[in-house]
């Protein structure tokens, strides 16, 4: 597909790769610079190199090729199914599993899991999603743990997705927090998009800030060490969770892209992940019409991270008062 665009007036100094990556959301810095060096991307018709400085009145053409489909396998990934009939499936994701293919994951992900269960029970998959994302209406960070939905059918993907666009769903998660939030509940609207200068992290700090609202309640807490918080998210956006608590100043314990090394344990305790559970699911059903509610409370690891941040807050007092 060729796509041709001019740098406008105004447009600060800037090498080529460095503006383009802040255009084209969906492309790698390294996925450019090899573009231009093909001579794919171009200034004024002549191949240069991803260090050209660009200015106004310049013509950038991009000839990025079709990506070739690619020839998923199913895997004998054991799935923790919930609810299943002829529309959609329940299941409770754990932690560590990629949800889809990408670059460096192009195996062992949820879709290769699923692919292998339709395989083997005779099912189908909504096709929406494409070859690399079949079912798929929604998703959850590699480390995210919790309750998801796949579309089996175009249309129950379709209402589905609509539910999620229009943010009728029911969504509950709970998070184990770095330190305690002063009050106990509370609303944080702070608009996130990609960061600027961090492309893989999302923030308030960029050309592109997207509406995100998230209610909070501390459902406990463990001294002044942490916290136990239950989200309602009113919007869906990238990390959207992550970054809202981080600018709260209670990042979640684990994260360390958020929160840095300083959440990744509360001594002598080690955090193994991000402490993050998608616990509750509700929504109404694509083909019945009836409102159906799935709940999974958090798993065995954050349940050990969450006895074992109680048991030094006993004993810190303990000590305290002897």
């Amino acid at each position: 597909m060729i796509t041709e665009f001019l740098i406008t007036a105004g447009e600060q100094p800037k090498r080529l790769d460095v503006f383009l990556v802040n255009r084209e959301r969906d492309m790698s810095r390294s996925a450019l610079q090899r573009l231009i060096e093909l001579g794919r991307i171009r200034i004024n018709n002549a191949i240069v190199k991803p260090s050209q400085k660009i200015k106004p009145g310049d013509k950038i053409t991009m000839d990025v090729p079709k990506p070739e489909p690619l020839a998923l396998k199913g895997e004998a990934i054991p799935l923790d199914v919930l609810y299943e009939d002829d529309a959609l499936l329940i299941l409770n994701k754990p932690a560590g599993i990629v949800v889809h293919p990408a670059p460096g994951n192009w195996t062992g992900t949820l879709v290769n899991a699923l692919l292998h269960h339709f395989q083997t029970s005779g099912g189908t998959v909504s096709s929406i999603g494409g070859k690399e994302r079949p079912g798929l209406v929604h998703r959850l960070d590699k480390e995210t743990s919790g309750v998801m939905v796949i579309a089996k059918t175009d249309q129950a993907h379709r209402h589905l997705a609509a539910q999620f666009k229009y943010h009728t769903i029911t969504r509950v998660y709970e998070a184990l927090i770095w330190g305690v939030p002063k009050k106990g509940r509370g609303l944080i609207e702070l608009a996130i998009g990609r960061d600027s200068k961090e492309r893989k992290k999302f923030s308030a700090r960029t050309a592109r800030p997207k509406e995100s609202v998230t209610e909070y309640h501390v459902d406990r807490r463990y001294g002044k060490l942490a916290a136990h918080v239950l989200l309602y998210p009113r919007t869906g956006r990238t990390h959207q969770l992550r970054v809202h608590l981080t600018s709260l100043g209670h990042p979640i314990l684990g994260d360390q892209t958020y929160g840095g090394k300083k959440v990744c344990a509360v001594d002598p305790i080690e955090i193994p992940r991000v402490m993050l559970h998608a616990r509750t699911l509700g929504f109404q059903h694509p083909t019945t019409g009836e409102v159906q509610e799935f709940t999974r409370p958090f798993p065995t690891d954050m349940e050990t991270v969450s006895k074992a941040i109680e048991q030094l807050t006993h004993d810190g007092r303990a000590a305290a008062t002897t």
